[in-house]
């Protein structure tokens, strides 16, 4: 070996073991972001610790913007039509009659019940055209007149619609606004020959 290859060998152990070699430290892991959930076996106060009704006020609280649910609610259905009508015998008798005195329907109705809705119920010709708001005369019926003084004094509105009744008495009155009571039963209610329908037609008058 030639003698100057010898000596640079030389110098580099005698460098070596004069500056020390420092160990390279080792790299520290950072931690992961991901948060530590708790095993199945902790305890319901470690998961959560506030009390229950605080907690479910926490957890139906909402952010502005945020659209409420609603439940799906179900009520029962309304049958429309399930008037009771008295049984046979029992009910509180009523008898209409047209403008000869011909016998039309004898019917029974309800302590309460007007007689314009027994007369529709019971497919008797009295019209109503103002569905008994009071706005109209052609559901004009005359009574008989022992049963006409067990009613109360009618409405002004009443007289004013009566006063443009065709064929007006003194036992006239609106079938809309006679509500039938025990005392009652037996009347009689006689139609016109005819009606005049200020509420829809003017001073036209229909004939029975």
């Amino acid at each position: 070996m030639p003698s100057s290859i010898s000596n640079r060998l030389l110098s580099s152990a005698r460098l070596s073991r004069a500056i020390p070699l420092t160990p390279r430290p080792h790299s520290r892991r950072l931690p992961l972001a991901f948060p530590v959930l708790p095993s199945r076996s902790a305890s319901t106060t470690a998961r959560n610790p506030l009390p229950r009704k605080a907690a479910r006020r926490i957890s139906q609280s909402r952010l502005p913007g945020d659209v409420p649910s609603r439940g799906l609610h179900c009520s029962a259905a309304c049958l429309h039509g399930d008037i009771t009508r008295p049984a046979p015998g029992t009910g509180i008798k009523l008898h209409f009659k047209d403008s000869k005195g011909t016998l039309i329907k004898t019917i029974e109705g309800n302590e309460g019940d007007d007689i314009l809705s027994l007369a529709h119920e019971h497919d008797i010709d009295l019209e109503g055209a103002c569905e008994g708001s009071v706005a109209c005369s052609t559901c004009h019926v005359i009574l008989s007149p022992e049963h006409y003084d067990l009613l109360p004094e009618p409405s002004d509105d009443e007289n004013d619609m009566l006063d443009m009744a065709f064929g007006l008495t003194d036992t006239s009155r609106l079938g809309c606004q006679v509500e039938l009571t025990r005392e009652m039963d037996g009347m009689t209610a006689t139609l016109p020959s005819a009606t005049r329908n200020m509420f829809v037609d003017g001073k036209k008058p229909t004939h029975h």
